[in-house]
Order: structure tokens, then sequence, then C-alpha cells
């Protein structure tokens, strides 16, 4: 009797699982909701116009390792957590109606890092693995070869031809892909000068942050670094055992502050908030030492979100009648995610990313700004196993392996979550699955999961967006962006200017809108 009464709960539970997963709703059963969505989309898609105008503004909104299999898992835990199954939702990004892909690869390596990516779509040209705004004739760790091998990318540009510009990142402003906006160096890692090889200090080079501060004059910098900005005599003002990290007794804050006018040093959240962006045209704020924290671990009281340091970027920025460049990272969080083999730090933080999208598009019109989101590179992260509509993103799949254990849906083909013990592999339910810290189970044992070598995507809308049309080399994201905005060597363009609705807000003009049809029945 034992065995029977195992049996049928073992039937419920398995009954109960399905009525969890399965949620079709009635109207999809049926042909004609299937058709009426095709006939909406094909409405839309013979709608759309190239917008032919001059950008304005341009937002480069780059999620770090956000590859193909992380906006679709992102996109169906942002259904599920709000209460759908969650195939059927929509990302922000999603909305974008241009679309193509990037090739990742760096000059010297198949596998990309975000160093040379990001010297690639920020300054428009290939590099080698670890190097940031030089050529590919800049070895990596060659200090003396980086002279005369530099190249400038589209913020220093933009600040050049007298538009604002800003860097937002949830990682070290001085990380890979923020710093290609302003340094050049021959290895990614020199953060501060305690980090400079002989070799770089016997030929003059300096380290990111003295360039962050010194290379170009940029209005808002938001994300984390504090301590390669200190001496190391100097305490951290959040975490009393932390000290700085530089040599040479500098401040940088102090040195970047007192060349402004207008300008503030922001540690926290109520700082920040407290920013008036009216009378601040010049905003650094570092949230951590090093990386600002998982959005999952975020303390909502003390450190702001993406979003929000997004919203206060775009309210300095728009100030400038000019324009502005907005450059929006989620770098590592996604990215550093994947190399912990903990997805539901990097989903979560995808859609983290995906509202400061939706955020900055309350905030700015398609008629003067062109909006491109991307990543500098994949991940060996997989979603895939035999799983009903609704199955929750990071559980388990209805099947079992033919070791007869489960396994997730979600995982790695290599990293730490290596899981092979004497031949066999832990069996895995739920529960487990779950966990903020759990990590998924990884085919081959490497203590850091790598970067992917497939393409990437690339969404756009705006001005000139319709130029991103097919599989592309990631460099050509530069030279889409500056030839919108009309920057060098782009500046012969004739690209006519925006039109003067482009400085109004969407919110506004529905509004208008609104008001003349109104005023259209009211005679």
């Amino acid at each position: 009797m034992a065995g029977k009464h195992v049996f049928v709960l073992c039937g419920l539970l398995l009954f109960i699982s399905i009525q969890r997963t399965v949620s079709v709703d009635e109207e999809e059963l049926h042909a004609s909701y299937w058709n009426n969505k095709g006939k909406q989309a094909l409405h839309t898609a013979l709608n759309i116009q190239p917008n032919l105008h001059q950008a304005k503004n341009i937002i480069l909104f780059l999620g770090d390792g956000m590859g193909l299999t992380t906006v679709t898992a992102a996109r169906i835990l942002k259904g599920q957590m709000a209460g759908r199954s969650g195939e059927e939702t929509s990302l922000v990004m999603d909305t974008f109606p241009h679309l193509a892909l990037s090739k990742t690869y760096n000059v010297d390596q198949q596998m990309p890092d975000s160093a040379g990516t990001a010297t690639a779509y920020l300054c428009g040209v290939k590099a080698n693995y670890g190097t940031l705004g030089v050529t590919a004739a800049t070895p990596r760790y060659n200090c003396s070869a980086t002279y005369g091998n530099e190249v400038k990318s589209v913020l220093y540009r933009a600040k050049q031809a007298g538009k604002s510009v800003g860097i937002v990142t949830t990682t070290r402003v001085q990380h890979a892909s923020p710093g290609a906006n302003y340094a050049h160096t021959a290895n990614r890692g020199w953060y501060a000068d305690s980090d400079l090889t002989s070799e770089a200090v016997v030929n003059g080079c300096r380290d990111i942050s003295y360039q962050l501060v010194h290379n170009v004059e940029i209005n808002v910098i938001l994300g984390g670094g504090r301590v390669y900005m200190f001496p190391r005599n100097m305490q951290d003002p959040e975490y009393p055992s932390v000290k700085g990290d530089r040599n040479d007794r500098q401040n940088l804050i102090d040195e970047w502050l007192k060349t402004k006018k207008n300008a503030k040093y922001v540690w926290n959240k109520k700082q920040l908030d407290a920013v008036n962006p009216v009378n601040t045209d010049f905003l650094m704020g570092l949230f951590e030492p090093k990386d600002c924290r998982y959005e999952l671990e975020r303390n909502p009281l003390t450190d702001p979100s993406l979003t929000e340091m997004t919203e206060k970027a775009i309210e300095i920025l728009s100030k400038n009648p000019k324009g502005y460049f907005l450059f929006v990272e989620d770098n590592g969080r996604i990215d550093h995610g994947h190399h912990g083999g903990r997805a539901k730090r990097a989903l979560t933080e995808a859609i983290e990313f995906d509202r400061a999208i939706g955020r900055a598009a309350e905030l700015t019109s398609e008629l003067d700004t062109l909006s491109i989101v991307t990543a500098d590179h994949s991940h060996v992260f997989s979603f895939g196993g035999n799983s009903p509509r609704g199955n929750p993103v990071l559980g388990i799949s209805s099947d079992v392996a033919e070791d007869n254990k489960r396994f997730t849906i979600a995982g790695y083909a290599n990293g730490p979550g290596y899981q092979f013990y004497n031949g066999t592999r832990p069996d895995v339910n739920e529960t487990i699955s779950m966990d903020d810290m759990y990590r998924q189970q990884a085919t081959v044992p490497l203590n850091s999961e790598t970067h992917s070598i497939e393409d990437v995507a690339i969404y756009a809308k705006g001005p000139m967006s319709h130029l991103f049309h097919g599989v592309h080399e990631q460099n050509y994201i530069a030279h889409v962006m500056a030839y919108a905005a009309c920057l060098p060597p782009y500046e012969d363009c004739k690209l006519t200017p925006p039109n003067h609705a482009g400085s109004f807000y969407p919110s506004l003009l529905l509004l208008l809108i609104g008001l003349i049809i109104f005023s259209g029945f009211s005679l």
C-alpha cells in the first residue's frame, strides 16, 4: 500500500506542476488569434518609414555579455515575474523597429573580450584582445606601442562638436566597456597607477583613472570605481577598512572637481537624488569601491539602480541645445553573473537593463534621438530542454536525463558549475535551482565561464536607425552613430536637422495630439 500511496503522490505532484506551468489562453487555441497578430505585425512593418534626419542625441545601451540566449531567457523571466507564462512578453528592446547582427571577434582573437569589442563599437576600429582605444598595431601590455596608434571614440567626437557627454555603468567606470570612451591603453587592467608595469611607467603611459579625468571633459560619470581615484592613505567613505589604490598620492576626484563649474561628486543614492539637474552641469557618482552590487543584492535605500542613474544623466545632458551622447552599460553584472555560472544574477541584470532602456524612451523622442541597444559579446549560456509552456526559466526540464537525474533548462557549456564527481552528477530540483546563488551545471570545469564567439544583436530606433540592416562588423556601429550625428569623419553628411518636435517628450506630443482631436470634435 505504501508504494501505491507514493505513486499517487507523485502523480498529484506532476499534475500540479503541469497546471502551474501550462498557462495557455483560450484565444491562442484558435487560428483567428494568430492570424490577427500576424496582420498587426505586417501592418506595423508596412508603415515603418526611415527617419532621414540628423540625430541630435545618441544613446548607446551596451549589455555586456547579453547574447541572444540571454535576451530570450530574460524576456520570459520578465513575464513570469509579472505573473504570466512569459513567452509572449516583450522587452522594450524588442519593440525597436530595426535589427541587425554584429560580428564580435577581435583582430587577434576568435573569442573576444570587452576591451577589443568596445574599441570597435565606440571608436570604429577593431582592435586586439585586452586593449582600449588603440589600433591592432598595439599588442597587449606593450605601452610604447600605444603612441601614434590612438583612436578617438564617438563620445570624444561628440564633445568636440559641442555636445554634452556621459557614461553610466554598473561596473567600475574604468572598466573595459566604458573605458574605450576616453582611454588609450595597451592593457585594460591598468586601472590605477599601481597597476602599471615598469615598462609602462618608463614609457610614460597613464592609468585609466588618470585618463578618465584628463583625456576628455565628460559631463556625467556614474558607476563604481572609487578605489582607483584615491591615494593609499585615504579611507573609503562607506567601508572604513578599504583604502585607495593610488601610489601617486593624487585625489583624482578633487582634480576633476577643481576644473569644473557647477560640478558635484556623490557616492550614495541619497546624494544622487539630491542633485538638481537645473544647476548641475557636471556630475560624478561613484557608488562602490569597485563594481556596483548585483541588482539581486542592491540596497535600494543606499545604492541607485541603473534606471535611476540613467534618468539623472539624461536630465543633466539634455539641457545642452546641441544635444548629447550617452553610453549606458549594464556591464558586469550581466557579464559577471554568467562568468560565475549564476544565471539568475545575469538575467535579473538584463531585466533591469531593459527597464533603463524603457525609462530613457520615456524621456526622449525618436524624432531626434538615435537609440541603439547591443552587446559586446555573448556567453556559452544555453537555454533549452523539454519544458511545457510557462516552465520557470530557472526551473528544471520535464524530462530526466539518461542518468535518471533531472537537469535545469538553463546551463553552461563550461564554468565553475561543473559538478561531475566519480562519473556522476548531483540531482537537482526547483527549490535548489531557483536559489539566488545557485550555479547552473556546466559541461567543462573552469574557474570562470567563458565568452562565446557567436554574433550578437543590434536593436535601433530613431534617426538613421535603418542603417542597421544585416550582418555587420562590430566597428560599423560607431560609423552609424558618427554619420547620424554628422560627427567626424562624416561632418559633411548633409542630413536634415531634426524636427523641432523632436525636443518634445513623447508624452507631451501625445497630449498635444489629444487636445487637437478634442478641439476638432468640439467645433
